[in-house]
């Protein structure tokens, strides 16, 4: 069984072959109407249930895309609908769903019901996101930058603002894919000190530097999140912006980091905020080439969940 749970649970070999094999998808598309199956048909007589608990926009189209793409059918439940955990047990549940498709992906809050979920699965799980991790962001991301720049190895990565679930599934690549990663935040929003030491264990150089101007010198890829999440309070949102208002990506922060840096952001961004307007559309940002690689990333996972 090959669930896809996290980055740090995922052999850094079947990562790269991941990666590999989502370059060679995406090359294969171009220039092909959306509409267009792959040649493959990968998940013919396949069907996908694609779980959220979670609100989705990328996630949502990417997944179910990707799905109709490579042949499949995509079956797209909400939380609501399924009650997950509170009408019927979560192992009760994945053992149902087990018997009705293929594959499962899903969009969580606990990472607990994620675990749970695969743990009485008998098909393969992917974590579309949990409150701590969000892994095939990051594969799109990776995919994304080796267009650009070519290998991941070796590079320096500047996270900036709140040391949140993206954040944690890109140290997690550092450890694994041998990048390292500087992180520049109020302290307060610190990554998890778990998967920082864990990646320093695997040899990669995990920095926290308060000063952003010097986080971003010789940065190859500067990255950043929305500072308040969709379920975040009003007083919440506002303690938060005073505290992240240092860390915007603007002009000076992207001259200072030089200007073969790239920007990223996983969307979506509320321009103004942490990022402003004329980096999310200048020269540096490659934000909706990493949109549209969620769907070539995610068509890989799910292939290598399958044995193909």
């Amino acid at each position: 069984m090959k669930h896809f749970l996290d980055i740090n649970t995922t052999d850094p070999a079947d990562l790269r072959s991941m990666l590999d094999e989502a370059h060679r998808i995406k090359k294969a598309r171009a220039g092909k109407p959306k509409g267009t199956p792959d040649a493959e048909a990968a998940l013919a007589d396949h069907v996908v249930a694609l779980i959220f608990e979670k609100p989705s926009t990328r996630t949502r189209v990417s997944f179910d895309v990707g799905v109709r793409q490579m042949g499949g059918e995509t079956l797209v439940l909400s939380g609501s609908e399924m009650q997950l955990g509170h009408g019927e047990s979560i192992p009760d549940t994945a053992r149902v769903l087990s018997r009705y498709v293929d594959l499962i992906m899903i969009r969580t809050f606990e990472e607990s019901a994620l675990q749970e979920l695969a743990d009485f699965a008998s098909v393969p799980v992917i974590n579309g996101l949990t409150n701590r991790s969000h892994p095939c962001q990051i594969m799109a991301d990776i995919l994304t930058f080796e267009e650009h720049r070519g290998a991941i190895s070796g590079k320096k990565i500047v996270w900036l603002g709140d040391g949140n679930n993206v954040c944690a599934s890109f140290i997690q690549a550092a450890g694994q894919l041998g990048f390292d990663l500087t992180f520049t935040g109020p302290e307060r929003l610190d990554p998890e000190a778990e998967f920082v030491e864990e990646a320093r264990g695997k040899g990669s150089k995990i920095e926290i530097e308060r000063d952003p101007v010097k986080a971003v010198d010789g940065a190859d890829l500067v990255v950043t999140d929305t500072w308040v999440s969709m379920h975040d309070a009003l007083s919440t949102r506002e303690r938060r912006h005073n505290m992240l208002r240092p860390y915007q990506v603007n002009d000076e922060l992207m001259e200072a980091a030089g200007k073969d840096a790239l920007f990223m952001h996983c969307l979506p961004a509320h321009r103004g905020e942490e990022v402003t307007d004329k980096v999310m559309d200048g020269p540096q940002s490659v934000v909706f080439d990493e949109a549209e690689n969620r769907l070539h990333a995610q068509k890989a996972v799910m292939r290598w969940c399958l044995g193909q």
